[in-house]
């Protein structure tokens, strides 16, 4: 096609009346996925999970599919369909392959912002391309078509009771199936219920921990806390010096001495991850290890003895020190 007639024809499909109705409909549903996601009351319910599937397992593909095929007779609906769920399986995987090379990580803001941008960018390459194919040959979704069809599909003129009633009971099981799957992706069984507890070194890393220093000047850890507990949980962390020794024979701590270092608590969401640094400084050298207590509900006194309050802990870390002058 003449670069006239598609600057012309692009400028037509720019309005909102000639828009392409398929990709008009994935405009909306991806905003109000995103809606879904961020907006508050909403995006702790049930809607979120339905809005957010089709955009994770069906949109990418789709839109991908519509750029390399912008004529109707390239490919078959079933075949568009089916290479829509199996590109889009392999799309987002590379879309967060990317993200985690990147300073932005895998993280809810930068999945969201990155498909949306990806599924924005095919749609205008689809516009351009679906301009340059003659209106004939252009691909586009038959909505108004969809109804006849099926109803012509499920109930044709010269199908008797018995066919009607069979049909009725496949639409039913259709339904039904739809439903259920729509439950199970909604509210699924709670998994195994567990939280991450951890300490990172300078460069976060499991290593280049601060464990000789000098009394007196500051030192810093990465805490971290992932929560996968279904739920919001206030967890408190309380750092505690000891000085212990560790008994081969019993498998056990001895505790000669101890004292409370900090304490404070912690707000996690279900499925995320705390991860701030910590700093702190100790004067006494007669401590030889930096306990690391984090509780969950169950905090018990600050008074309470080091051997309680690390049989009250959650989970239990510690770094073996030595604080010189």
């Amino acid at each position: 096609m003449p670069e006239k007639d598609i600057s012309a024809t692009l400028a037509s499909m720019a309005d909102p009346k000639n828009f392409p109705k398929d990709l008009a409909l994935i405009l909306v549903w991806v905003a109000l996925t995103v809606a879904m996601i961020y907006v508050p009351v909403i995006n702790d319910t049930f809607l979120r999970v339905i809005f957010s599937v089709p955009v994770i397992l069906f949109i990418p593909g789709y839109v991908l599919i519509a750029v390399m095929f912008p004529e109707k007779k390239s490919i078959d609906g079933i075949e568009r369909f089916a290479l829509s769920v199996g590109l889009s399986i392999a799309v987002v995987p590379l879309i967060g392959l990317v993200l985690n090379y990147t300073p932005f990580g895998i993280r809810l803001d930068p999945i969201v912002t990155s498909h949306v941008i990806f599924i924005l960018a095919m749609m205008i390459i689809t516009v351009y391309r679906r301009a340059s194919v003659s209106e004939d040959e252009r691909f586009s979704v038959p909505f108004e078509q969809v109804k006849p069809t099926l109803k012509t599909e499920f109930f044709p003129k010269d199908s008797s009771k018995l066919d009607k009633v069979l049909s009725w009971i496949l639409i039913a099981a259709i339904v039904a199936a739809a439903v259920t799957t729509v439950y199970v992706i909604a509210f699924p069984k709670d998994g195994e219920k567990f939280t991450e507890f951890y300490i990172l070194g300078a460069d976060k890393m499991a290593d280049d921990y601060p464990e000789k220093f000098f009394a007196g000047t500051e030192q810093f850890v990465w805490i971290g806390i992932g929560s996968h507990e279904y739920r919001n949980v206030t967890y408190t962390v309380e750092t505690l010096l000891l000085n212990a020794d560790w008994d081969s024979t019993t498998n056990s701590s001895v505790i000669y001495a101890s004292k409370v270092l900090d304490r404070f608590s912690v707000d996690v969401a279900d499925n995320s991850t705390y991860l701030e640094m910590y700093n702190f400084t100790i004067y006494d050298t007669e401590y030889n290890r930096l306990e690391f207590l984090l509780y969950n509900e169950t905090v018990p006194d600050i008074g309470a003895s080091a051997e309680d309050k690390m049989a009250a802990a959650y989970r239990d870390l510690h770094l073996w020190i030595n604080v010189i002058t």
